[in-house]
């Protein structure tokens, strides 16, 4: 089975959190997307649901936490390249992204990092192909 997956996030303002992720070069699926909701297409099966802050509590019942000072989750990316990585948070960068994490940089991983408007953790992330038993204990972050 080819499971999707679709991340819900609620931003304040939708259009505004519309515009950040298109400067990624980034589209949305005009079937799933209303002044309510826009759908983020990451890959063919994954998405992010954009939701304004009340229709997302019609989902929860539990409060949204201020992502200024709370983490609800750390949303990471997989790019094709070191260069994909600079490449893309360098658009959030000038898209209005803020900073939130040095970048981290081992033999086979290299990771940058940003917030989006709403302060929602993203890492874009690249991997090279290492057996387990190649990576040095120092290059793991404890």
């Amino acid at each position: 089975m080819n499971r999707m997956i679709f991340v819900n996030l609620p931003v304040k303002d939708l259009k505004a959190s519309m515009a950040f992720f298109q400067a990624l070069d980034w589209s949305f699926n005009p079937d799933y997307t209303d002044e309510n909701a826009a759908c983020l297409i990451l890959s063919d099966t994954i998405y992010v649901m954009l939701l304004k802050e009340d229709f997302y509590k019609s989902f929860t019942h539990k409060e949204i936490p201020d992502t200024k000072t709370h983490s609800e989750v750390i949303l990471a990316i997989s790019a094709d390249s070191r260069n994909d990585v600079d490449l893309l948070v360098d658009k959030a960068f000038a898209a209005g992204a803020t900073h939130y994490n040095e970048p981290q940089v081992y033999d086979f991983m290299y990771s940058r990092s940003f917030q989006d408007p709403d302060h929602h953790l993203w890492e874009v992330v690249y991997m090279e192909e290492v057996k387990p038993e190649e990576v040095k204990p120092e290059e793991v972050k404890q």
